[in-house]
């Protein structure tokens, strides 16, 4: 059996494979810390948001806005771009995974459709480039105006299946742009079947109408069919102070969910720091938080 994510060390975490990352989540029963981290803007004194992230209790860190076919990471200087993801987990002693986005170009639109890389887009050949890259896990998910549907995610994680040996995880944030319902049942039970590994969902605090009792539904519909569920902060609360994280926080961990995760908005490249703290401290304790904080990434 493996070790729990939230009591391993990095060369442990880090030979991982998809199956095994997902049983080490499970092991750690709501709470586990995913931060997501703007890749394209630059932080303080040369380093990664990823490391900052990393310093302050994340569990995995997911990239936002990189592209799997010009791989660049602000603060990140490497000898071939190829060795882009590797470096980062060498660093931050954190499984890395990104984000691509399913483009349904013929979605109905709520606000102005922007144009994003292919690099970026959840295609067979972006989704090749991020296991050639190595990567822990892929995200499907959209940013907001991209225009990414519920069925298209489903799309991509048959190819995902087909093509990646990570950890799939999918779901919608918010709405992207789209009018349609960003969480239901139905649009689960299609990830589930496609074969994600976690269903993504919005934090109940976070996308107006989303209610602990949808959100309690769906977390035992994942689980009945040996899946984890990822609660999301989206919605730039994440930059809205600790307490909000905290309350946040709290109401999704009686939900049930398995993986938390916290944004990248607020100053636009990684959560402020004393939120992810908070939200760390407050699904797993004061002891669990220092232990990610201080265990050395040469462990």
């Amino acid at each position: 059996m493996v070790t729990r994510i939230i009591s391993a060390n990095a060369s442990e975490i880090l030979k991982m494979n998809g199956a095994e990352l997902k049983q080490s989540i499970k092991a750690s029963e709501g709470r586990t810390v995913l931060s997501e981290n703007v890749v394209i803007e630059p932080a303080i004194d040369g380093l990664t948001t990823s490391e900052i992230a990393a310093a302050f209790g994340a569990d995995l860190i997911l990239l936002n806005l990189f592209d799997t076919l010009n791989p660049k990471v602000s603060g990140l200087t490497v000898d071939k771009p190829e060795d882009t993801v590797k470096k980062l987990q060498k660093l931050t002693g954190r499984p890395i995974g990104v984000n691509l986005e399913p483009v349904d170009n013929s979605a109905k639109m709520e606000s102005t459709k922007l144009q994003i890389s292919l690099g970026r887009t959840a295609t067979a050949d972006s989704i090749k480039a991020a296991e050639k890259l190595g990567f822990n896990f892929v995200c499907f998910t959209g940013n907001p105006g991209t225009g990414v549907t519920n069925k298209m995610i489903a799309k991509a994680v048959k190819t995902a299946k087909e093509n990646f040996s990570g950890l799939i995880i999918a779901g919608k944030m918010h709405g992207a742009g789209v009018d349609e319902p960003v969480a239901n049942e139905e649009s689960v039970k299609a990830f589930l079947d496609a074969g994600a590994d976690v269903i993504l969902v919005p934090a109940v605090g976070t996308v107006p109408g989303f209610t602990s009792e949808e959100l309690i539904k769906i977390v035992k519909m994942v689980h009945e069919h040996g899946g984890l569920v990822m609660s999301t902060i989206g919605t730039s609360q994440e930059s809205s102070g600790a307490q909000t994280v905290h309350d946040i926080a709290l109401q999704n961990k009686i939900c049930g969910v398995d993986v938390q995760h916290i944004g990248d908005a607020a100053w636009g490249v990684v959560p402020p720091t004393e939120t992810i703290f908070e939200l760390s401290k407050t699904i797993r304790g004061i002891n669990h938080t220092i232990s990610r904080m201080a265990r050395s990434i040469n462990r």
